[in-house]
């Protein structure tokens, strides 16, 4: 835990939290994503913490920065609805504004989903997409239905390509969509995540959806420990198989933090239209290592993934030690007050081949040698056969990702 934090250059906390419009929920939607199945009823709000997770300094809408020191650029720290800067490392939180107001994630939740399937799959393991995986909508890396992956594969290329058939695919491996949401809002009551319910695997809108950014960066945080998550938004290209008789082809990592920022570290977007742009950039530089996270944002006039590299380079111009708040670990509240609804029903560890943690990308070697084998040949391949083209597509999708960033 941190020691006692300074005074803020802002008025205290409790008398901003009126005005803060999103203390509850999110905003209202602006289609029709959000309807609850016919016979459902329109889940309630995720219930407010009676004191603010983090520090009473995360209570409040206005920015919050340490005193004596400077505060982010204007244009960046009135850009997005809601931002956290935090130390990776330490979880110091080192600004922020509006850390807690509620939002809608977008594809920034397939962080939870990847931290939720570390816990349960093995990645070594296999899956068979269907057909189901590669209808979902917005955007998809391509799972060909009848195709055998691993986990692993498609874990990483979730992260790298925001692939909504990914998370899917691995939802239906947990159990199924609704058992992996429920993982998914327990891992997140139980870290202290208490803004987040996660109505989707892969961020589309969906009824009762709702994050913050300081959760986010909670979430974020614990994934960066674990070494496949780490591995995998750090890698800017990998080789997927193709379709049957087709050559396997290029997926190539969407964030702008990992191929543009110096020390980059990799991250997560996200949009929908009702959540707006978000935005997840992590780097490091001197031995520091800190995660800028922005909910309900906009690309223009700036992008949303320059406004994290400028809130980056602010974090970094700040003296080690300054903050206002700090990332939590476990949830502040008793055990049996976390989130009861979202641990009910779960079926026992290890039904289904679930409810095994394994952190190693490559998991362990009691998979299928002989189909781990023919996919090392498969990359070698295919390494080969696109060696000279390789400069070619990395200059196509470089330039496709300048003029709009994936969600």
């Amino acid at each position: 835990m941190l020691a006692a934090l300074p005074l803020l250059t802002t008025a205290p906390a409790a008398a901003q939290a009126p005005a803060c419009p999103h203390v509850e929920a999110p905003p209202p939607p602006v289609d029709t994503s959000e309807v609850p199945a016919p016979g459902q009823p329109a889940p309630a709000p995720v219930p407010v913490p009676e004191t603010p997770v983090g520090g009473d300094a995360m209570a409040g809408c206005e920015l919050r920065t340490a005193p004596e020191r400077p505060g982010p650029p204007p244009d960046v720290a009135n850009a997005a609805a809601g931002w956290v800067l935090a130390d990776l490392d330490t979880g110091e939180v080192l600004a922020a504004k509006d850390p807690h107001g509620r939002q809608r994630p977008a594809s920034t939740i397939k962080v939870l989903t990847a931290l939720t399937a570390l816990r349960e799959l093995k990645l070594d393991d296999t899956l068979v997409a269907t057909q189901e995986d590669a209808n979902q909508e917005g955007t998809r890396i391509g799972l060909q239905p009848g195709l055998t992956y691993s986990v692993g594969q498609v874990f990483q290329a979730m992260l790298m390509g925001s692939g909504n058939d990914a998370a899917h695919a691995l939802a239906v491996k947990m159990g199924g969509v609704d058992v992996a949401l429920r993982k998914m809002n327990a891992v997140a009551a139980e870290i202290g995540a208490l803004d987040t319910r996660a109505a989707t695997p892969s961020g589309l809108d969906g009824a009762g959806m709702s994050t913050s950014a300081y959760d986010l960066a909670t979430i974020f945080r614990l994934a960066m420990r674990e070494p496949a998550f780490a591995q995998a938004i750090a890698t800017p290209m990998m080789v997927l198989p193709g379709a049957p008789g087709q050559p396997p082809y290029e997926l190539w990592s969407d964030n702008q933090v990992l191929r543009k920022y110096p020390g980059g570290l990799g991250g997560k977007t996200g949009f929908t239209d009702d959540a707006r742009h978000t935005f997840i950039g992590s780097a490091q530089r001197d031995g520091r290592r800190l995660v800028a996270v922005l909910v309900r944002g906009e690309n223009h006039p700036v992008r949303l993934s320059h406004q994290a590299m400028a809130l980056l380079d602010y974090g970094f111009s700040l003296p080690r030690g300054t903050a206002v708040g700090e990332l939590v670990t476990t949830s502040p509240r008793a055990p049996e007050a976390v989130a009861p609804a979202a641990r009910a029903d779960l079926p026992p560890p290890g039904a289904d081949g679930v409810g095994v943690r394994d952190s190693s990308f490559f998991g362990t070697i009691t998979g299928p040698l002989l189909l781990l084998a023919a996919a090392l040949v498969a990359v070698a391949a295919a390494v080969l056969l696109r060696r000279r083209r390789a400069q070619l597509a990395q200059a196509r999708r470089q330039a496709a990702a300048e003029s709009a960033e994936h969600p």
